[in-house]
């Protein structure tokens, strides 16, 4: 018989929450420093918008190792989304906490949650590089792209305001913002490891299908812009934890198709 738990009352046990936002701003940290470091180009990644950064696709040479470089940039795109994403699951981890606070192995199944909810992202990481990189690709072997680079970052903050007005957008918000349902849905109680990994891949793919729109705006403008990280990041965790939130995604889509618009032109 599978147990669902009761609504959340009273004050969580905080620590493993805590540690949640601890988390993120250690991951803050991190990438500031980095990005001031002689590593900073493992983080830094040159925006679509940037003609220059098309134009000297067409001059570079591969060299180097592949492996190394490899691990380096995901392990900055792994910090991104801890600072950017871990926020804005916070509801979720301090609602998960209540429910499991009288567990001996709590502190466990949040790690496992968070865990799920990460391995959401990075899946869409791999990706979102996976493209960029076959995009850049072709920019190499392109004399078009490399002169009309802006218009790829046109056309992705084109498709990133579309998206802002879908139904899919609104579908994946809705379970966003209410933890409470998506967790009690899911959890059974019998396999509870694997439920707290199931519940955080499960939101972290609700997730990544709410925001993965505004999340390749970081690849138009560079993925090494702290300003526009916490720019992105403010945006996403309104949106899925204010009361407000939901209205604010038809203004951000029509503030990226103006400037599709205005870098078309320019």
């Amino acid at each position: 018989m599978s147990t669902v738990p009761a609504a959340p009352r009273g004050s969580p046990g905080g620590e493993g929450v805590a540690l949640i936002g601890v988390l993120a701003v250690a991951a803050w940290v991190a990438l500031a420093a980095w990005s001031a470091s002689p590593y900073a180009r493992y983080v830094d990644h040159p925006g679509l918008a940037d003609a220059a950064a098309w134009q000297a696709l067409c001059r570079s040479v591969p060299a180097g190792a592949i492996v190394v470089p490899a691990l380096l940039h995901a392990l900055a795109w792994l910090l991104m989304i801890a600072a950017m994403m871990l926020p804005t699951v916070l509801p979720l981890g301090r609602l998960f906490r209540r429910m499991t606070r009288s567990r001996p192995d709590a502190g466990r199944l949040l790690a496992l949650l968070v865990t799920g909810y990460i391995a959401a992202w990075m899946g869409f990481g791999v990706i979102a590089h996976a493209a960029d990189a076959l995009l850049r690709d072709a920019g190499a072997r392109s004399g078009w792209l490399a002169l009309h680079g802006a218009t790829v970052g046109a056309a992705v903050l084109a498709l990133g305001g579309a998206f802002q007005f879908s139904a899919l957008k609104y579908r994946c918000l809705e379970a966003c913002r209410t933890p409470f349902a998506f967790v009690t849905a899911r959890w059974s109680g019998r396999r509870p490891a694997r439920d707290a990994w199931r519940i955080g891949l499960g939101h972290g793919l609700f997730c990544v299908g709410c925001c993965w729109a505004l999340m390749l705006v970081m690849f138009v403008v560079g993925t090494a812009s702290i300003g526009w990280m916490l720019a992105l990041a403010a945006v996403m965790a309104l949106e899925k934890n204010a009361s407000w939130g939901r209205r604010l995604s038809a203004p951000v889509g029509f503030g990226l198709l103006a400037w599709a618009a205005v870098l078309a032109l320019a």
